[in-house]
């Protein structure tokens, strides 16, 4: 079974793996968060995170990371492999929990979903239109 690992400004990181927990409980052995504070050096963030990817005994890993040229995502850019370990940027709760939902599968198709989810999960919604259901695109407004 794959891993999960976020890695993003504090207190990001902690913030969607409890809202991971708050839908799937069982997540708690697979979605591991590691947050990133202001002053702290890049090396320290690095030995951090290979850290909490050994402590998963080898599995293959997806590391999301917030933004895209920032210190977490170039501590998770030191991680990725391409093959054990897939890095995804822009990491947001759709994105987690189509990770978490889909763990199962091989770590490209992984983090292929991975991207889908986190960019499916944003759109514009009209405001007297209600949220649509998962899976499902919003009504775009009418032009007036």
């Amino acid at each position: 079974m794959n891993g999960i690992l976020v890695i993003a400004h504090a207190p990001l990181a902690s913030a969607l793996r409890q809202c991971v927990l708050h839908v799937f409980p069982e997540a708690q052995r697979v979605v591991d968060a590691l947050d990133v504070p202001p002053d702290q050096p890049p090396e320290v963030t690095l030995a951090q995170a290979r850290a909490l990817l050994a402590a998963h005994g080898g599995d293959d890993m997806l590391v999301l990371t917030d933004l895209i040229g920032a210190t977490p995502c170039n501590v998770a850019a030191q991680l990725g492999d391409g093959v054990h370990t897939h890095v995804v940027t822009g990491v947001n709760l759709p994105m987690l929990l189509r990770a978490f939902t889909y763990r199962h599968e091989p770590i490209a198709t992984l983090a292929a979903r991975a991207t889908a989810g986190g960019t499916q999960g944003v759109m514009p919604l009209t405001p007297a239109a209600p949220c649509p259901p998962p899976g499902q695109a919003a009504v775009p407004p009418s032009p007036r």
